[in-house]
């Protein structure tokens, strides 16, 4: 056998031997199966629409959406199991993020395996931690009813108005919000998110003397404006949306003084079944194109400054630098630390 010919009958045998594999690879890939948890309600159809069916359409995989559980609840879940709640990718808070990454119960990300995190802000991706992809943004917004203000309100400091007495609810302590408000009131009163925090709970106890009550569930909290009862409150900007899309007499602003966020984040449990396809799941959410149909589908903001959308959300979402430049972030790791705390001072100090 002349020497090239057996150099040509090698080369065969190698590219038979990296198609089997490469077929083989393509064969195991194909049909897998992704359990993803997360919210239920219009969220669900959003991520359907907008991330699931084309990640399942680009992979060639099925993903089995768990709408069981708050945030809360999923990462009690994850503590529990020790790192293997059953589910492959979770969407969670910059606090759970945090707090699961200290405890060694989520996977670490990086851009090696999760490559898009180098598009992210890096100011929002230091706040989540080395646990957290931060897919979405919303901000804490002024919502009011349209019907009864003839301008728009434009600063914290109009829920002080007279004509706002008995009209304004509030988040209780349990809901992350009102830690928020409190630390977004004392940097408008003088004080800092994290530091000093005494002009924040000076002024809202002089908010609550105004409320009509607190409210845990962001849901309910909703209600008292739709009914009329209420006709200003802190919210997030995205529920706000969808209720002025909704048809309620409503809309909300970002205030002059800017506002703190609420950061969300894709977050893969350690000891979950199918990490690889996990990890390219959120890497396919932070993808340029899905984050532009996560921001024009369930009306967030996004933590990539390069994103192309309407004009629309540009007015009213956090989509470019100068917007993620003016956003206040608390030390999350601080705030956690504090929150019992201010737990003990919240009731004696704001509830009448």
């Amino acid at each position: 056998m002349q020497v090239n010919e057996r150099g040509n009958i090698l080369k065969c045998l190698f590219l038979a031997a990296s198609a089997a594999v490469l077929s083989g690879a393509a064969t195991i890939a194909h049909g897998q199966e992704l359990i993803v948890n997360s919210y239920g309600g219009p969220y669900e159809q959003i991520i359907q629409d907008a991330i699931i069916k084309p990640f399942e359409e680009q992979f060639g995989v099925s993903v089995i959406y768990d709408a069981v559980g708050s945030s809360q609840q999923d990462y009690a879940k994850i503590k529990a199991t020790n790192g293997r709640p059953g589910f492959d990718v979770v969407v969670m808070t910059a606090s759970q993020s945090l707090e699961g990454c200290r405890e060694g119960l989520l996977e670490p990300l990086s851009v090696q395996t999760v490559p898009n995190l180098a598009h992210l802000n890096a100011a929002i991706s230091a706040v989540a931690g080395a646990c957290g992809a931060v897919h979405e943004l919303q901000y804490l917004a002024l919502l009011y009813r349209t019907d009864m203000f003839e301008e728009a309100p434009t600063s914290w400091t109009d829920l002080y108005d007279e004509r706002l007495d008995n009209r304004i609810v509030l988040p209780t302590f349990a809901n992350i919000m009102a830690a928020f408000l409190t630390q977004l009131m004392s940097s408008v009163h003088g004080g800092d998110v994290d530091n000093d925090i005494d002009p924040g709970f000076e002024a809202m106890a002089r908010l609550a003397a105004q409320s009509i009550g607190f409210e845990q569930a962001s849901a309910i909290l909703e209600s008292y404006i739709r009914d009329g009862r209420v006709w200003a409150m802190p919210f997030w900007d995205g529920r706000a949306q969808l209720l002025v899309d909704s048809g309620a007499p409503v809309d909300y602003v970002l205030p002059k003084e800017g506002s703190i966020p609420l950061i969300a984040t894709l977050n893969v449990p350690v000891g979950a079944d199918n990490k690889e396809l996990a990890l390219q799941f959120v890497d396919f959410f932070l993808e340029k194109t899905s984050q532009e149909r996560w921001v024009e589908g369930y009306k967030v903001g996004s933590a990539r400054a390069d994103i192309e959308v309407s004009d629309e959300a540009r007015a009213r979402k956090i989509t470019t630098q100068a917007d993620l430049d003016a956003l206040l972030l608390p030390d999350l790791s601080s705030l956690a630390s504090n929150l019992s705390t201010w737990v003990i001072r919240w009731e004696p100090a704001v509830v009448p």
